[in-house]
């Protein structure tokens, strides 16, 4: 298994973060690592902000990073049934390549 590098989590966070913005998602401020120890995702709400997700990249595969990059979105939008798996198939979609070169 290879670390996911900051280049290759930034290029994911960009991807995901303009197709939400293509689907009028809030995009959340992504970064690395949690504060939480142990915690491989979290996110956090203040009044007046965006939510940020904070996801863990050492030790984890690209594609785990990226499950969690896209669930952020969808959890930060508080979506659920159809909606939130529209919204992470067209997410993932928009990740395909990046999936391909970590491969």
């Amino acid at each position: 298994m290879r670390d996911v590098g900051a280049v290759q989590f930034a290029a994911a966070v960009r991807s995901v973060a303009l197709e939400a913005r293509r689907l009028g998602l809030e995009v959340p401020g992504f970064r690395s690592p949690p504060r939480l120890p142990g915690a491989d995702r979290t996110l956090r709400r203040r009044a007046g902000a965006a939510p940020a997700v904070a996801v863990r990249v050492t030790g984890r595969p690209f594609a785990a990073v990226v499950a969690d990059l896209v669930e952020g979105v969808v959890v930060a939008n508080g979506l659920a049934g159809p909606a939130a798996d529209r919204a992470r198939r067209r997410l993932l979609d928009a990740l395909l390549p990046d999936l391909g070169e970590a491969a």
